[in-house]
């Protein structure tokens, strides 16, 4: 939030932009050897990301026609993709095998029943070399129910060219924006602040990084404790210092992205998807474009940036489970995360891909053509730091409810009253828990 990412798309990219030019030769020659098919299809439902056709692919191949999968791209938003994928799960829809969930549904899904639990030599090839954040995310009440298909995590951006260093801490951050301010430079700071899950994404992030719990760590109950309040207190500063671009309560993923790219920030809190993307609209300034790990909210303690992305659970309703869940570990393998990430900017769940230099095509020398992690994926290093640290969302079958409170109430940052505002989301919260009040 991951084309998904975010936090508003639930943490996923808004925009998949990198293009790789020889795995498509590649997996047409693997193709060509490919056995007799067996007429059973693997239905993955998941959302719309531009080259995960050719994880697919390959996957068959490797199937070897023991079964195909099939991708069916579910919506681009990600609450019409939830609602759709609970509609028909409810209605216990058999033809459902494979199912691409945002990291804050995996609770919800298990709950209900509709995800089967990863047992025995799954769950061993699910869990090997899994980073432990991701792999939280694919967990409820201590059992597996996911297979890590992808992570993502925010760095802060900046033009080398406009702050030679990057800050350290957020007070950092904002006396050089004011500083730059004084100069007539780019100065302004942009993130999520929009009333969606954007800025939900941002405010777990501060309470992380100040040590602080919205709810219990088993999302039972509101704690919004010393922590969460004094981050409610850096995004009030934040947000009403006249540093930030006067749209902020308006602004998306996109949004200050191209607020950055159009030259009127100097730092940019964002998905790594915005790399691929400078990179296609300004690549004579690709250069001049650097990241760094998010800064600390205070200073001493590492920033701890929330985590996007997607798992694969198999349907409790599917009618081809040994099928399906070989075909997930196929589709969320060290291969397959790595033709994601030089493909799509899509952050691996497996530590080992970002420290694995063999391009696509091993046979054949790296190239444009034929690029390997070190030529795509250059912010890796700071991708892998940030995820060392990484905080979750809430952990909860009711976290939509609760997603929906907290953006409510948030917004506009410009208008919270630490105090009143933790009043109101211990309040509020505590129904949503409940499932009172709220229309998810």
């Amino acid at each position: 939030m991951g084309k998904r990412i975010g936090a508003g798309k639930r943490g996923r990219s808004p925009g998949r932009t990198a293009v790789l030019l020889g795995a498509g030769a590649l997996v047409t020659g693997m193709l060509a050897g490919c056995g007799t098919s067996s007429g059973l299809k693997i239905n993955i439902y998941m959302s719309p990301e531009d080259n995960f056709q050719k994880v697919v692919d390959a996957c068959n191949v490797k199937a070897a026609g023991k079964y195909e999968i099939v991708y069916n791209k579910l919506p681009r938003g990600a609450d019409d993709q939830r609602l759709q994928m609970a509609r028909r799960l409810a209605a216990g829809d058999s033809a459902m095998d494979i199912l691409g969930l945002d990291v804050t549904w995996v609770s919800e899904f298990a709950e209900a029943g509709w995800a089967e639990e990863w047992t025995g030599q799954n769950k061993d090839e699910a869990s090997q070399g899994v980073l432990q954040g991701p792999l939280d995310t694919a967990t409820h009440n201590g059992k597996l129910y996911a297979a890590t298909k992808n992570t993502n995590v925010q760095l802060l951006w900046y033009d080398d060219r406009v702050t030679p260093t990057p800050p350290k801490t957020w007070d950092e951050m904002m006396q050089k924006s004011q500083e730059l301010k004084g100069q007539g430079k780019p100065y302004e700071i942009v993130f999520t602040g929009a009333q969606y899950e954007g800025l939900v994404v941002f405010y777990n992030t501060l309470v992380a990084s100040l040590g602080g719990h919205i709810l219990s760590d088993d999302g039972k109950s509101v704690v919004m404790d010393d922590g969460a309040v004094k981050a409610l207190e850096l995004l009030k500063k934040v947000s009403t210092s006249g540093l930030t671009d006067p749209s902020l309560s308006n602004m998306k993923e996109d949004d200050i992205r191209q607020a950055f790219q159009r030259g009127r920030a100097a730092f940019q809190l964002n998905w790594p998807y915005v790399y691929a993307a400078y990179a296609k609209d300004k690549k004579a300034d690709l250069s001049h474009f650097k990241w760094a790990v998010y800064p600390e909210a205070q200073a001493g303690m590492p920033a701890r940036t929330t985590i996007g992305g997607f798992d694969l659970a198999v349907s409790t309703y599917s009618q081809h489970k040994p099928e399906a869940f070989e075909a997930a570990l196929c589709l969320r393998s060290p291969e397959s995360q790595k033709i994601s990430a030089i493909n799509d900017g899509v952050p691996p769940s497996i530590e080992s891909v970002y420290h694995n230099d063999v391009p696509l095509d091993p046979g054949k020398p790296a190239s444009d053509d034929n690029p390997n992690m070190a030529s795509k994926y250059p912010m890796r290093d700071a991708i892998l730091a940030a995820l060392k640290t990484a905080a979750v969302r809430p952990l909860t079958p009711a976290y939509q409810n609760a997603s929906t409170v907290m953006s409510k109430v948030l917004s506009p940052p410009s208008d919270i009253d630490p105090q009143a505002t933790a009043a109101k989301l211990r309040e509020q919260l505590g129904d949503a828990l409940q499932s009172k009040g709220v229309i998810p």
